[in-house]
């Protein structure tokens, strides 16, 4: 049977837009996943002209629809492109105006987050883009409460993402939010990338890159994986890396931007979420299998991860929901 579509994602595309940012949105919303058996994202491309030469004029785009396509968006994602200094189209910028007074999910992905401060949906919120270009927009745009230093930021209704990779984190966390973390585990093992970097990790390393390879974390990642229900620390990790301690730690910044002890706790709440999803109800029972202990500090970790009470995760993604 056809999948049917519960929400429309609509992606507007100007002259000169990033084909990769492109692409991301395309990827995770445009593609039918039949493997989920469940509604999908009915995905357009829009755009003010009937062709668009996108950057650098590796290709042409046409047949896409027109810009009052994005008059039907439940989520509407803005350009991206590389010349912050030409102003957004008039018609660009009231179209995410008109998307806004009607209460739709307006997303950037890397300098798209120039559309929206234009539009002044950024006016008293948290924002980010490339550090490249956060310095000439913080400038541009005082009202906006920009981070730079982050992949992505979550504000309701307005989600801005860091560099083009961003793109991919914040289009995950978007399906998080949907559909749960079972989903979104399935969607990025199809891509064969984590669906689990949090907003607030960096953006780059600001050190070189090591002369000699180190060695991958994958096993001892993996090593923990299977043992979250039980009290592992850093030492544990270590140990099973044979590193010390700080190592561990240099390593875990140069290749997941995060620590060890934080990167536990993310997968240990990914796990809590998984489990209520599934329809645990038992407090304990979630808090001992994703090793936080105790149903006291199961419901702090999750409020601080995902803002949510235990029982209002279950209301939003549990079985019944």
């Amino acid at each position: 049977m056809p999948q049917e579509f519960s929400h429309r994602v609509v992606a507007i595309v100007t002259e000169q837009s990033n084909p990769f940012e492109m692409g991301v949105a395309t990827e995770l919303f445009g593609l039918r996943r039949p493997e989920l058996d469940r509604p999908w994202y009915d995905f357009t491309l829009c755009a003010a002209t009937p062709e668009v030469r996108m950057n650098l004029g590796m290709f042409t785009l046409s047949g896409v629809a027109g810009l009052e396509a994005a008059d039907t968006a439940d989520t509407l994602i803005v350009p991206a492109r590389p010349d912050t200094h030409v102003p957004t189209a008039p018609a660009i910028i009231a179209a995410i105006r008109r998307a806004a007074g009607r209460g739709a999910r307006l997303v950037s992905f890397c300098t798209g987050a120039l559309a929206l401060a234009e539009a002044g949906v950024l006016d008293g919120k948290r924002a980010t883009t490339h550090w490249q270009w956060a310095a000439s927009l913080a400038s541009r745009f005082p009202r906006v409460r920009w981070e730079p230093d982050v992949l992505f930021i979550d504000e309701g209704n307005v989600l801005t993402a860091a560099g083009s990779a961003a793109s991919l984190d914040l289009g995950l966390h978007l399906i998080h939010r949907d559909h749960g973390a079972e989903v979104v585990n399935a969607v990025s093992r199809r891509l064969v990338f984590t669906g689990h970097r949090d907003g607030g990790q960096r953006q780059f390393i600001a050190r070189p890159v090591p002369a000699v390879p180190e060695t991958s974390l994958a096993p001892v990642l993996a090593w923990a994986l299977e043992r979250l229900d039980t009290p592992l620390t850093v030492a544990d990790l270590a140990a099973r890396a044979s590193a010390s301690p700080a190592t561990l730690h240099r390593k875990f910044r140069a290749e997941l931007g995060t620590t060890p002890l934080a990167w536990l706790t993310t997968e240990r709440v990914t796990l809590a979420c998984r489990l209520i999803e599934r329809g645990e109800l038992r407090l304990d029972r979630v808090a001992a299998a994703s090793g936080f202990g105790t149903a006291a500090n199961l419901r702090l970790q999750l409020r601080r991860h995902t803002g949510l009470s235990p029982s209002a995760y279950r209301r939003r993604f549990g079985p019944a929901a």
